[in-house]
């Protein structure tokens, strides 16, 4: 039994579960070789041993070095596929992000739109999983990661321990046939139709009578193609992707990341006088915005999101102040003159005028 603190394959640190699979608990990791954080699950293996037991786990080495080959945006790279005693782990990358189907759960559903956009990236990894010679064999909601920054990434790509959920298999897989790219196609279009309606098409047990779409809107056409009963009417996975991107005509309708409980709106700035001043100058006759319709981002009600979005009271209108008049010109003083000041002035005049005197006489 693995707990945290364990080093599996002598290398990766398990430090704690971050999710749970159909095949088992998914742990977050630390390679101690590389010092890097990963992902990594132990395959499922059926209880046993003898030559079963090791043709069990020869299988699941080979889905893992299969899976390993896959290389694509909107999917889960595998690192590494490692035996540690009796079992078969997988090393992955570590993306933030949480299932599908938790985020349905906690959320609701898709709208058509955001479910096609979904089903583009998700129909391209499959296009990329199939040119390399194998298909995926278990894709459902819980198969597909949204991640906090909202990509989206498939994962357990080829591998088969723990079986798919019944809902989401093919037909002519549930009927014993092994399966086919185009029963991949079934599995994307039931994950999607689940997404926008928020049950599975033909029940959880995929054994009752379609249930009809009541909000795919303009995705109901292409479920229906792609969760035909036949596989060989079923549009194959390059065509599926083009009637998705025709029905969101190239917008890129992306998802509110799924553990992000949205940004808070940023606080209002410092108030400005020069501002105000300027604002309140605008003729009422100018430009209004149009009200903006709510929608609630997760970890928000319809409510609180309204009054997150209610405009901030404008500032109290400031009057300036008068503006300055033209500075006054500097005047000549204007200081008091003691009688003791005059007599000294004039005792002083009047000896330079006796001094001008003597010396005319004496010296004409």
């Amino acid at each position: 039994m693995s707990s945290e603190g364990t080093i599996v394959g002598g290398r990766f640190r398990l430090d704690q579960p971050i999710g749970r699979g159909r095949a088992g608990i998914v742990w977050l990791a630390f390679d101690t070789r590389l010092f890097r954080t990963v992902a990594m699950k132990r395959m499922y293996l059926p209880v046993g041993a003898g030559e079963r037991a090791e043709q069990a786990r020869a299988g699941a080495m080979q889905e893992g070095k299969d899976a390993a080959r896959i290389e694509h945006p909107s999917a889960i790279k595998v690192f590494d596929v490692l035996p540690d005693g009796q079992d078969v782990w997988l090393v992955m990358e570590y993306i933030p992000s949480r299932s599908m189907a938790t985020f349905l759960a906690e959320h609701g559903r898709l709208t058509p739109d955001q479910a096609a956009h979904l089903g583009i990236q998700l129909g391209n990894a499959l296009t990329a999983i199939h040119a390399a010679g194998f298909v995926h064999r278990t894709l459902e909601p819980g198969t597909v990661l949204l991640a906090d920054d909202g990509g989206v990434k498939l994962t357990d790509i080829g591998i088969s321990g723990g079986g798919p959920h019944a809902a989401y298999v093919a037909p002519e897989v549930a009927r014993g046939l092994p399966p086919t790219p185009a029963a991949d196609v079934f599995s994307l279009g039931a994950t999607l139709y689940t997404s926008v309606e928020g049950v599975p098409p033909f029940g959880e047990d995929g054994q009752s009578s379609e249930r009809p779409a009541q909000n795919a809107g303009v995705l109901t056409a292409a479920l229906r193609k792609m969760l035909r009963p036949d596989p060989t009417t079923r549009p194959t996975m390059a065509d599926t992707v083009r009637s998705l991107s025709a029905i969101t005509e190239g917008r890129e309708t992306a998802f509110i990341p799924p553990t992000n409980p949205g940004i808070p709106p940023p606080p209002p700035p410092p108030f400005n006088p020069g501002l105000a001043a300027a604002t309140t100058q605008l003729p009422p006759s100018g430009p209004q915005f149009q009200q903006q319709i709510p929608v609630a981002a997760p970890g928000y009600s319809a409510a609180e999101e309204t009054q997150r979005m209610q405009p901030v009271p404008a500032p109290t209108q400031y009057v300036p102040p008068p503006a300055p008049g033209p500075r006054p010109q500097a005047q000549a003083w204007n200081l008091p003159v003691s009688k003791k000041t005059l007599i000294t002035a004039a005792a002083i005049l009047a000896a330079v005028l006796v001094g001008i005197l003597v010396s005319e006489l004496f010296f004409v």
